[in-house]
């Protein structure tokens, strides 16, 4: 039996696992200034426990940790979970639990539910009503993760990008989404408003909304920080490898996607260039 669309691509998440160490090395941080604003709004202070869904390698653990919040961090891959539990430093705490979200049983009553690059990955029939659940009244749930944008700074990489992804793996390309501009990305968002499932929906370009979501959150904002980034195409690849995109792939297409970024900075005689969005949403149990 096939799996349906969408339990296909979640499961595409479980590769994360089997390149902890990489993933940990070539993917960028949160934006400090996006974290703090999603503890502003939630009022944080020092010794509030928060729950963190997805949480990697820890990166958005240890800044969680520094501002001296409790922690309980759910993450089910073994690997990535043995390489956070060596890094958080500072003056909060941290437990962690291996195991998958649906799966676990964090408690309630927390201020704050925060993900980073991982909600997408939950089933969204499950997601929203738990993490309501796990949340004091008015607690605040914060979901972040970086979008690119359409931008004139780099378009001639973006085409070039695209053009590559269409001959390396013309299937995949096909349905790929395109890049929007920000006031595009902007307007989207705020024509959801009315349920945070739609606007993440939206920003991450996953099937994630489902309508019951609006009636247990509310009050929802975002927030963005947006970036120039340059890559040469070894530190292009390297974060390549640790996507979900690369591992769809067959060898073949992999290697012709490698070479082809390798050719586009030749052709281009300087690193690549992206127009990247740090996204933060926020929105509170109603």
């Amino acid at each position: 039996m096939s799996l349906a669309p969408e339990l296909h691509e979640r499961s595409f998440g479980a590769v994360f696992d089997t390149m902890a160490v990489e993933y940990d090395r070539n993917r960028p941080t949160y934006p400090d200034a996006l974290v703090g604003r999603a503890c502003e709004a939630s009022r944080l202070a020092a010794g509030d426990r928060v729950l963190e869904i997805g949480c990697g390698t820890g990166q958005l653990t240890r800044s969680l940790v520094a501002r001296g919040l409790h922690v309980t961090a759910v993450e089910p891959g073994q690997n990535l979970i043995a390489l956070a539990r060596e890094q958080p430093n500072g003056p909060g705490a941290v437990e962690f639990i291996h195991s998958r979200f649906e799966d676990a049983a964090p408690g309630a009553g927390f201020a704050g539910v925060f993900s980073a690059s991982a909600f997408h990955w939950i089933d969204p029939d499950v997601s929203w009503s738990k993490v309501a659940q796990s949340l004091e009244p008015g607690g605040l749930l914060a979901l972040i993760q970086y979008a690119g944008v359409r931008d004139e700074r780099t378009e001639t990489d973006d085409d070039a990008l695209a053009d590559a992804l269409a001959s390396a793996a013309p299937a995949i390309a096909a349905s790929w989404p395109t890049l929007r501009d920000l006031d595009t990305f902007l307007s989207g968002v705020e024509d959801r408003q009315e349920n945070v499932s739609e606007v993440w929906a939206w920003v991450g370009e996953q099937p994630v909304a489902r309508p019951y979501a609006a009636a247990l959150f509310d009050d929802v904002e975002v927030a963005v920080a947006p970036t120039l980034v340059e890559q040469t195409a070894v530190e292009l690849n390297a974060l390549l490898r640790t996507v979900s995109l690369y591992h769809r792939l067959p060898p073949d297409q992999r290697q012709a996607l490698q070479n082809a970024n390798q050719e586009i900075e030749q052709r281009l005689g300087r690193p690549i260039r992206a127009s990247m969005l740090g996204v933060l949403v926020t929105a509170r149990r109603a």
